[in-house]
């Protein structure tokens, strides 16, 4: 699969429509919003909830859909108001993709449980492309050890292992 199409479309396996194999297609390229970043994939792991959403195992996917929630890629450009991220940063692009910030959940540091949270690869397009669209709030600048396709799962199965282990108290961890 080639970077971008000589007209500076992106390329991507897209999900029409459940227990459908993916169809590779030609889109045009996205353009972040503010609060977004433009991201060229370098590798999106393969999680066994991206097989329940192709297999109609998880209701009412955003169709057509670009799969993958297990990026790690590389911030091509910003929207406005981003300020944390550059072009050039190694990025993670987990499952959650956006939430309110301002409900009982996200203010209680559950936010995975907003009502109005929108998911990588589920709700929002995903990793099976050359490039993607994220909001910068929910990437993670990825250290150099962690740059390449191996890192990958740890954007998901990494995440809820480090998460959970974050919630456990003091005594625990030792």
């Amino acid at each position: 699969m080639t970077a971008t199409t000589p007209n500076g479309n992106m390329t991507a396996m897209v999900l029409e429509a459940a227990h459908r194999p993916l169809q590779l297609q030609h889109l045009p390229l996205p353009k972040p919003d503010a609060g977004q970043v433009l991201i060229k994939v370098r590798a999106c792991g393969i999680c066994r909830t991206d097989l329940h959403i192709i297999d109609g195992e998880l209701a009412n996917p955003k169709l057509p859909l670009i799969p993958g929630h297990e990026i790690i890629g590389e911030v091509m450009t910003t929207g406005d108001a981003v300020d944390s991220l550059w072009a050039g940063d190694v990025v993670g692009v987990p499952w959650l993709a956006y939430t309110c910030g301002s409900c009982r959940y996200c203010l209680s540091g559950r936010e995975n449980l907003c009502d109005q949270a929108l998911f990588t690869g589920y709700t929002i397009n995903g990793g099976f492309a050359t490039h993607c669209i994220a909001w910068a709030k929910y990437c993670f600048k990825m250290p150099r050890a962690y740059t390449q396709a191996d890192a990958a799962p740890l954007l998901c199965a990494g995440l809820i292992g480090y998460r959970s282990y974050n919630m456990l108290p003091a005594y625990a961890k030792t």
